[in-house]
């Protein structure tokens, strides 16, 4: 893939970032099971349709991954895993934490690549949860990044 190019998101976009969700979870996220993906799809579909995202674009306009945030805390970041390990990721966290000076995070404790991932970017741990958001036996660390220079 080319150097990627960022844009923000519309209505349009919101089949292929539902697809980059899927296809990432199910690749990241050996801890669910499939009535678990099965669960969360429509309440994604939902997120993805309304939610503004920043987007990692190719050359030939082809959406790889996606960001969302509320104020400084990152909400949603998914890399498609076809394009995992290009550093899609870390430029959209790269371009969050140029915004804002303190930049937080929650990750799932059983996602051992993300919490590397997020860990490699400078984040350290700053408290746990029993549960996700939704109240379900998936522990959830608590991860901050102070400045721009990770």
């Amino acid at each position: 893939m080319t150097r990627p190019t960022f844009r923000p998101s519309t209505p349009a976009d919101s089949a292929r970032l539902l697809e980059i969700w899927e296809a990432a979870v199910r690749a990241t996220h050996h801890f669910l099971a499939e009535a678990d993906v099965d669960d969360l799809l429509p309440r994604v579909r939902a997120y993805v349709s309304v939610a503004p995202f920043e987007l990692a674009v190719d050359g030939q306009g082809t959406v790889h991954a996606f960001l969302g945030m509320t104020g400084s805390k990152i909400d949603s970041l998914f890399v498609h895993p076809d394009a995992h390990g290009r550093g899609l990721g870390r430029s959209l966290v790269e371009r969050a934490a140029a915004l804002h000076p303190v930049v937080t995070v929650d990750v799932n404790e059983q996602n051992p690549g993300a919490r590397a991932f997020y860990a490699r970017l400078g984040f350290e741990v700053i408290g746990r949860s029993e549960t996700d958001d939704a109240g379900r036996p998936f522990p959830l660390l608590h991860l901050r990044r102070f400045g721009s220079d990770a």
